[in-house]
């Protein structure tokens, strides 16, 4: 799915652009998304941690590891 940001002049995200085609293969996937499957409440600790790796990651960017090697690496069992 190709998704667009919407920030504001903070860099806070305030929305999200979903291409129309991409939207309504969406919709015919999930029959009926209600305001309650959408509001989660997100314990602080979790925002704090949040937090503190997107701090790390702005200091060491080059620390990251792509995804699709981190799920590779977990399906063979290479927890290192």
């Amino acid at each position: 799915m190709t998704l667009q940001f919407i920030l504001d002049n903070k860099g806070k995200t305030t929305g999200v652009f979903i291409p129309i085609n991409e939207w309504e293969n969406l919709k015919k996937t999930v029959k009926k998304i209600t305001k309650q499957d959408i509001e989660v409440d997100i314990p602080e600790w979790q925002k704090t941690e949040l937090k503190n790796r997107i701090k790390h990651f702005r200091k060491h960017p080059k620390q990251v590891e792509l995804l699709s090697k981190a799920l590779d690496d977990l399906e063979k069992g290479n927890l290192n």
